[in-house]
């Protein structure tokens, strides 16, 4: 398929996304959003790939938000922005229960529906430069693509509460701070260049691993804990008792050698 929005390219099971809008700061609008629901749903299937990193095209913007000249010309309709509202989450929810890693490497504004989009991934690294907020209230509005729900979860509820509340903006190192990201670079091409490195660290592990890993986490993080353990006892029997990957690599350790794990 060919894409208006999207750039990529795969190297060593490692695809890097690039959002290319950079005219209007890699906005999300709907033809966008659509665009990456399509390719997330391709990158299940790719054998290939192994990790996204996602980043923004240009040195202003990650995704500075969502493309408010169009959310304007939905004419106040309820079922409109409904759907508009479900259609950012759809991309959200497929992007943190793909099966495989995601990992945004935020360079400049990511605000609004682009924070939003940066906390459905998996890991996220930003550059120095980086700008984080949730500024729906200053135009009247909520965040819509999951941010009232993803960022108490990561940040916890007072913090999410001061950010969707004001509307400010925070840097990447304040963002560190309540745990909002993972890690600063000093500049762009550093902050790719450790994306690699992590998502290399990542897919040298067995991919059911991985896979099973994600699953266990997501399903049990609106659980109580007994729940989530049984969530948990579950998948862990699951992965050892029915995949090739795990006699590969208990045996590999055992015979003191490299695992060739399978994915299977």
């Amino acid at each position: 398929m060919k894409y208006n929005h999207l750039e990529f390219s795969t190297s060593d099971n490692i695809c890097m996304l690039k959002i290319n809008r950079q005219e209007c700061l890699n906005a999300l609008s709907k033809e966008l959003i659509q665009e990456l629901i399509i390719f997330f749903n391709w990158v299940i299937l790719d054998d290939e790939i192994k990790a996204v990193i996602l980043f923004g095209s240009g040195d202003k913007a990650f995704v500075a938000g969502a493309d408010i000249k169009e959310m304007s010309e939905l004419e106040y309709d309820y079922k409109k922005t409904k759907s508009y509202s479900k259609l950012g989450q759809e991309l959200t929810l497929k992007i943190e229960e793909l099966s495989k890693p995601v990992i945004a490497a935020i360079n400049g504004y990511a605000l609004g529906g682009g924070c939003e989009l940066a906390m459905a991934c998996h890991i996220r690294y930003a550059s120095e430069n980086a700008k984080f907020g949730q500024p729906e209230v200053g135009l009247g509005l909520i965040a819509g693509f999951g941010g009232t729900q993803r960022l108490p979860r990561l940040v916890g509820k007072g913090y999410a509460m001061e950010l969707l509340l004001s509307g400010k903006m925070i840097t990447s190192k304040e963002a560190l701070q309540i745990k909002l990201i993972n890690k600063v670079l000093d500049s762009k091409e550093e902050l790719l260049l450790e994306c690699k490195k992590i998502a290399k660290e990542i897919i040298k592990n067995s991919p059911i691993a991985i896979k099973k890993t994600i699953k266990a986490i997501n399903d049990g993080e609106s659980k109580d804990l007994h729940d989530a353990l049984e969530i948990e006892a579950d998948i862990f029997a699951d992965t050892l008792s029915n995949y090739n990957d795990s006699k590969e690599g208990l045996t590999s350790f055992l015979n003191k050698k490299k695992p060739n794990f399978s994915g299977d």
